[in-house]
């Protein structure tokens, strides 16, 4: 049996533009809009970072082809607007490469990451002066990006103009006075002022992780498969012992969860 031919970007492009064509295209694809379609390109990104956080490269395959076709479809809705369309776009990010890598395709010398950061943050300040959009340091700064992820990036953006604890200790000192209002918060019973000061100090704490050089938002995440697996094992300890967790006792649990613990080490 004959090998079928790939199909390329073109192809994509012209599947996007039958299943948005008014004479005959999907009905759904029909009815949607930038916001419309906005929460699945921020659950595709997401399907990615899982597959890779699993190593699964046949899924990882699979949700970059559902990432890329996202952004066919935001250009495609873009085109029938008259704003723009994917060449656009790729000719936009190929430009954008090239122009901040100077160290690849012009004669500008790099040595190590950290003169690639440099060099990437001075081009980008550049552009940012050429087209006036710089009325703020934090301006640029996404606000649907994840809470922590864009914490980072704003504090980032406040560091390089010298906005900037003078070191990790001064922000543990930052951390116990900010734990200090929350406990009187709490003896006030003012949920309102409760839920300000934990935004202090998770905001707080996003900063320290920055300055660690730690994303805050992979950290959490993290944890988060870390806490799963450990909470699955318990429920699996409690099955095996014919025990629901309306039955265990705290201390079964604490024991269970300290099992888990080192079965994860």
């Amino acid at each position: 049996m004959q090998n079928k031919k790939p199909y390329t970007m073109t192809d994509l492009i012209e599947v996007m533009s039958a299943l948005r064509d008014p004479d005959g295209g999907c009905p759904w694809d029909l009815e949607q809009s930038f916001d419309t379609i906005l929460p699945y390109t921020l659950e595709e990104a997401y399907e990615v970072a899982d597959a890779i956080d699993r190593n699964n490269m046949t899924e990882l395959r699979e949700e970059l082809g559902d990432l890329l076709f996202q952004s066919v479809y935001h250009a495609q809705m873009a085109s029938e607007n008259g704003d723009f369309d994917l060449h656009d776009v790729i000719h936009d990010v190929t430009d954008k490469m090239i122009t901040r890598h100077p160290h690849v395709f012009k004669d500008q010398d790099a040595q190590t990451a950290a003169d690639v950061d440099e060099i990437w943050d001075a081009q980008k300040s550049k552009e940012a002066k050429h087209i006036g959009a710089d009325k703020s340091a934090l301006d640029g700064v996404a606000k649907a990006l994840p809470s922590l992820l864009r914490a980072q990036k704003l504090q980032k953006r406040a560091a390089k103009v010298g906005f900037e604890w003078p070191n990790t200790m001064h922000v543990l000192d930052k951390l116990e006075e900010e734990i200090a209002e929350m406990r009187q918060a709490l003896t006030n019973n003012d949920v309102e002022n409760q839920e300000e000061e934990l935004g202090d100090i998770l905001f707080l704490l996003a900063n320290y992780g920055r300055m660690l050089g730690i994303n805050a938002e992979e950290a959490v995440r993290k944890c988060n498969q870390k806490f799963e697996k450990r909470f699955r094992g318990i429920e699996q300890d409690f099955k095996d012992q014919g025990v629901t967790f309306s039955e265990a006792s705290l201390e079964q649990m604490e024991q269970s969860w300290n099992k888990q613990k080192k079965v994860a080490s």
